[in-house]
């Protein structure tokens, strides 16, 4: 009976270990002592907690339960099926333990999440004073994953007790350190490696791609290929298709792809969505659903959604339609993540009544919106100015979610922003009693201000900003440029220009460049506004016309030329030179010039739309 339960067992046949061993039972066999061991691990992957009891009622019976191996195995049985004081129950009336026994209470402990009591086994000695082994460390190492401080502490004990280099614990010590954020550490422990295996080199990659480390991502999946002898597994391609997608490496990306082919992995299904998302990152759609095509019947939830949020990412929304009508056709129910996938994809084309239609559809089919729903509507209600639709959200959302998270915050704030009411607005933020240190937060009140005109308001904001210790980033200097711009506060945006450039290390951008353009052509200083873009290395079309426009404002024909001529070497079809200079020219009162330039626009076939009205004249 021994040998055919355990061969059952070892073959994964646990329902038919368990069968064989109560026929036995029945016919009043005598079990062994390595009877119970394996029908106790049978009855933790079969997940049977009643199965388990009577087997543990049968120890009781026959007397088993004193026996080391017998008790260790129902402790074990008891942790994995998470019945924790049951398990601690036997592990403290076992008349002889051992480290085995104390590793089978600890890891239990870790794989239910009681960390803390899991260490405390340890410091207290409450089970005995035993030499932990490289099992011990590995168990308790998951209790670490929250403190680099615990984590460093079991590393000491892993070389104190002589195994930090068995490939298990330096395994695990390494996620530990990644879960953390400690990359050189993690890194100088990975090399330090004697024996790395897949197991190890998967750890590296995947903690690295947690910590958004993409090109290192990439760097240790080539150097595992080339010195690895074992085949890449589901893991490893994973996560390499996931760094390709995260740095659009298209190139690099269809070299994994091919790899999976060769490995026949191709059609995993974790494998098929990861590429399905990354070639929907990279912009090639079409490929994207070639590889959902051939998932065919490997294809889950996550891999609809991956397929359609890819589809809206490259503004094909009639294709996301399509698919999510398909997804229904086929008898699958749409979760929360498809959902919201419609309605951001929606809400981000800027079609926010389709947005609206998702978000009705969605609520009728007894699905609830989360933050993620609420924030997108919210965004769909600034663009579409519907503000009797944003209050009802702004109302919905105050009774299902905290009123104070940052992204909600966020939104509200710049949904009343850009309805006019910037009174609601302010209520909003003096509602979060701590300040994010999120500068989108702040840059919605800065940018909302500037837009309604109070720019004041928006530059005490960057000031209390500033006050809290929160860094400023690129938009939060284009709002503060272009309220200098409208305001005419030359003075101002020069050091605002600067500050952004000395003390927060941010480059300019052609944004901020128009910005600063306008400003000083508005200022009729057109000279200093030249003296800018020539000292730049590289300058944009729309900052060169920034200026061209300002020429025109202030019938400025020498920089005026010298401004078209560059644009028109960046956009040699684009009219607007030709247009501007005309004006300048005929404000100047110089009709042969005009009528040159009229000519220049007739040869190259230049087409100015002719203007019109919004208003309808009854």
């Amino acid at each position: 009976m021994k040998r055919n339960i355990l061969k059952l067992v070892e073959d994964g046949f646990f329902r038919e270990a368990i069968l064989l061993y109560s026929q036995r039972h029945s016919s009043s066999s005598r079990p062994h002592r390595f009877t119970f061991p394996p029908l106790l691990k049978a009855c933790a992957k079969l997940k049977n907690a009643s199965q388990g009891r009577i087997l543990h009622t049968h120890l009781l019976k026959t007397g088993f339960l004193a026996d080391f191996y017998s008790a260790t195995a129902l402790t074990g049985m008891y942790m994995k099926l998470g019945l924790i004081d049951e398990g601690l129950k036997v592990f403290d009336e076992m008349p002889d333990r051992s480290l085995a026994s104390m590793n089978a209470a600890i890891s239990g402990l870790t794989h239910n999440g009681y960390f803390r009591e899991a260490l405390w086994v340890i410091r207290s000695g409450r089970y005995g004073e035993f030499r932990p082994n490289s099992v011990t460390i590995a168990s308790l190492l998951p209790a670490c994953e929250k403190s680099v401080r615990l984590a460093g502490t079991m590393h000491c004990w892993a070389i104190k007790l002589g195994v930090e280099k068995d490939v298990y614990v330096a395994t695990s010590i390494l996620t530990v350190y990644l879960k953390c954020k400690e990359v050189v550490l993690a890194a100088k422990l990975f090399k330090e490696m004697p024996n790395k295996n897949l197991v190890s080199y998967n750890a590296l990659i995947s903690g690295l791609l947690r910590c958004g480390l993409w090109l290192e991502v990439l760097d240790a999946f080539k150097q595992m290929m080339e010195r690895l002898e074992e085949k890449p597994n589901h893991v490893t391609l994973v996560s390499a298709i996931s760094a390709c997608a995260g740095l659009s490496y298209i190139v690099f990306g269809r070299q994994v792809h091919g790899m999976a082919i060769k490995t026949e992995l191709v059609l995993n299904i974790m494998v098929g969505t990861a590429l399905v998302d990354m070639y929907s990152k990279c912009g090639v759609w079409q490929r994207a659903y070639d590889v959902f095509k051939e998932l065919n019947d490997n294809r889950n939830l996550v891999t609809w959604n991956a397929m359609i949020s890819g589809m809206m990412l490259n503004a094909q929304s009639e294709n996301a339609v399509v698919l999510f009508k398909e997804l229904l056709a086929e008898g699958l129910e749409s979760d929360l993540a498809i959902w919201n996938s419609m309605i951001i994809g929606f809400a981000q084309l800027g079609k926010g009544i389709d947005a609206f239609k998702y978000f009705k559809r969605m609520q009728s089919a007894g699905v609830a919106p989360n933050l993620k729903s609420i924030t997108s509507m919210l965004s769909a209600c600034s663009d579409l100015s519907a503000l009797r639709s944003g209050k009802e959200i702004h109302g919905h959302a105050t009774r299902k979610f905290v009123n104070n998270d940052r992204f909600m915050a966020t939104a509200l704030m710049d949904f009343y922003m850009k309805c006019g009411l910037y009174s609601w607005a302010r209520r909003v933020f003096d509602c979060v009693d701590v300040k994010p240190d999120d500068p989108a937060f702040w840059n919605a009140m800065i940018s909302g201000y500037g837009r309604n005109g109070d720019n004041e308001s928006a530059f005490r904001i960057f000031d209390k900003m500033l006050e809290e210790k929160v860094q400023p980033n690129a938009g939060t200097f284009v709002s503060l440029l272009s309220a200098c711009s409208h305001t005419g506060q030359v003075d101002k945006g020069w050091k605002l220009f600067r500050m952004m450039i000395t003390e927060f290390g941010l480059k300019p951008n052609p944004i901020h460049l128009s910005c600063m353009v306008d400003l000083l052509a508005r200022s009729g200083r057109l000279d200093d506004a030249r003296e800018l873009i020539q000292n730049l290395s590289e300058a944009s079309a729309s900052v060169f016309a920034s200026l061209l426009g300002a020429c025109g404002s202030n019938l400025n024909s020498d920089l005026g030329e010298v401004m078209a001529k560059r644009l028109l070497e960046l956009q040699p079809e684009s009219p607007i030179p030709y247009v501007v200079l005309s004006n300048i020219y005929a404000g100047l009162g110089r009709w042969k010039d005009v009528e040159r330039i009229r000519r220049m626009m007739d040869d190259k076939e230049c087409i100015k739309f002719a203007g019109f009205s919004l208003l309808e004249v009854t």
